[in-house]
């Protein structure tokens, strides 16, 4: 005897059937995905992930990619025997690391996702913040306090940066013009200066530029987890203070958090943090129904 219809595994046509509504929500909208972690790094996920931002541009939205690079400029600095040094996070970048920095993420890594990207079907075209005068930025400065009874302490993190406009044109017209951006966050300062940026900061100043609808992280955890250790698939901003306070959040967290309540601000609809080392992740978290991330929300 068959089986009935209601104990079948779901079929192609039920997965698409869930998927129609949200591909007829998001159409024309504007996402921004900051593409990070190990799905750069492990082949399978980097043509998965290729795989889903042209999809995503075939069925009428407009995704604009926003990467890092931290393994790869690692490896570089390694072989030419430059010892990475980080302060709260940061890349502390004199001008020689900034010319590899600059090297690896507008070179290498940048022109790597767009040829996978244009392998797939797509018209990826790669871009450094500095071209078209899309990223500007000044000096970043890091103020570290050990305790409360000891004296903030001024730390120069060298060629870091801090975004203080975007300038959307060159992205409006490649999208216009059936093209997907992808962003390595490199800006110039006010004199001319090559600064590196954080690529979750670049991620949700262009999110606001370009007026979003979503702005999706790439992360290599599932995204914020209880204190049992299972994902909370949705948090608002009312929710966040006592999720740091009792350190649900916490580390690496804590800034994507930050940035994402400044997105949302500004206009951007939802935040989803996902997890890049899953398949497809892009996919499940935007086109079914239960998501596999955090939404941040208003």
């Amino acid at each position: 005897m068959a089986p009935s219809s209601t104990t079948q595994t779901p079929s192609v046509a039920d997965i698409l059937v869930e998927a129609l509504p949200y591909i007829r929500r998001f159409s024309g909208m504007t996402i921004v995905i900051k593409y990070g972690g190990h799905a750069m790094v492990d082949p399978q996920l980097r043509d998965d992930f290729a795989q889903d931002v042209t999809l995503l541009k075939f069925i009428g939205l407009n995704p604009v990619v926003v990467h890092g690079g931290g393994p790869q400029i690692n490896s570089v600095l390694d072989q030419m025997g430059i010892r990475p040094k980080f302060v709260r996070g940061m890349r502390m970048t004199d001008e020689r690391t900034m010319d590899v920095v600059e090297m690896v993420l507008g070179g290498k890594v940048n022109k790597s996702i767009v040829a996978l990207i244009n392998r797939h079907g797509g018209k990826a075209v790669g871009l450094s913040g500095k071209d078209g005068g899309l990223i500007e930025a000044e000096k970043l400065q890091i103020v570290k306090q050990d305790g409360i009874d000891t004296p903030p302490e001024i730390i120069d993190p060298g060629l870091v940066g801090d975004v203080t406009r975007i300038r959307p044109d060159i992205l409006n017209t490649l999208a216009e013009n059936s093209f997907i951006p992808i962003v390595a966050p490199v800006g110039t300062g006010p004199n001319g200066e090559t600064f590196n940026i954080n690529a979750d900061l670049v991620a949700s100043h262009i999110a606001r530029a370009l007026h979003a609808g979503r702005l999706v992280y790439l992360t290599d955890v599932d995204g914020v987890l209880n204190q049992q250790g299972r994902l909370i698939s949705s948090i608002s901003r009312r929710d966040i203070q006592s999720l740091i306070a009792n350190g649900t959040i916490s580390g690496g967290m804590i800034p994507k958090i930050e940035y994402a309540l400044a997105a949302l601000q500004e206009g951007v609809t939802k935040v989803p943090i996902i997890n890049g080392t899953k398949r497809h992740a892009l996919l499940l978290e935007l086109f079914t129904d239960s998501g596999i991330g955090t939404e941040v929300t208003e």
